[in-house]
């Protein structure tokens, strides 16, 4: 490869990581929660960024709503030791109106289409039209889905929608914790639905599809800053990496499409 063409791949990348050191005077542990929808992505920055910081995250995981010990609410209600979440947007503007996250720290990495899966190795239905989703739904045994942001739609909206709501009772669980894929792998349902960047990472299953675009809901994926953390500045440098232009494939790469993108070289 030339060398000018080495220069130009690498400048994107390099910009990104001139953005830690304005943030980064000292070596930082940075603790960090996030939800399931972006933690593919986060995992594959997290040691770029702490390789150029020399902070090391602490992180961990849990949902952005609900009622599960490790929920992001619920160990903000209880004063867990945080500097930074990263969860879904609707819920994280509903805790900063709160007053429980820092005002005006908000900072969108991307948007995260519905998929759907079964089984490794089952048939495939054909979800690309309502009718042949509401189908799906139906066929199914045992239907899954999540506790979070896309469990709520497909639950409250989505059911209602198809005009399935009432067939589903009974059939259609929704999983706390443990992330859909999983459960459609370990067999304890035949079909599923969640954040494609959820399911993208499980062994054992196959994507069949999104839902179709009348009824897709894109979901926000956003970060924050928590009141009281130790490492502010740090987790500011943080957020600054992850939104960075830069780090747009990576975050696509995951299912995601993320909020930024690479500027256009110039010659």
């Amino acid at each position: 490869m030339p060398q000018h063409t080495l220069l130009q791949t690498s400048r994107p990348l390099l910009a990104a990581l001139v953005l830690l050191a304005a943030g980064a005077a000292h070596a930082a542990d940075i603790r960090v929660v996030s939800s399931g929808g972006f933690a593919q992505a986060y995992k594959n920055l997290a040691p770029a960024y702490e390789r150029a910081s020399g902070d090391q995250l602490l992180s961990e995981w849990g949902p952005s709503m609900g009622t599960t010990r490790n929920a992001i609410p619920a160990r903000l209600a209880r004063g867990e030791p945080i500097d930074v979440v990263i969860m879904v947007g609707d819920a994280l503007d509903k805790l900063m109106q709160e007053g429980r996250l820092v005002p005006g720290s908000k900072v969108i990495l991307a948007n995260s289409p519905i998929a759907c899966a079964v089984r490794h190795g089952a048939a495939k239905p054909d979800i690309s039209t309502t009718e042949g989703l509401r189908s799906a739904f139906l066929q199914a045994h045992k239907v899954a889905y999540s506790d979070s942001a896309s469990g709520e739609y497909i639950e409250k909206q989505l059911m209602k929608t198809l005009h399935i709501a009432e067939q589903m009772q009974g059939k259609a669980a929704k999983i706390p914790a443990t992330p859909v894929g999983e459960i459609i792998a370990h067999g304890e349902a035949d079909f599923g639905c969640q954040q494609r960047s959820e399911l993208l990472p499980v062994q054992g299953i196959d994507i069949v599809g999104l839902l179709p675009p009348e009824v897709q809901l894109m979901t926000q994926f956003s970060a924050a800053l928590v009141p009281g953390g130790k490492e502010p500045e740090a987790g500011r440098a943080l957020l600054r990496f992850l939104a960075a232009p830069a780090n747009a494939g990576a975050i696509e790469a995951t299912g995601l499409q993320p909020a930024s993108a690479p500027a256009t070289a110039t010659h």
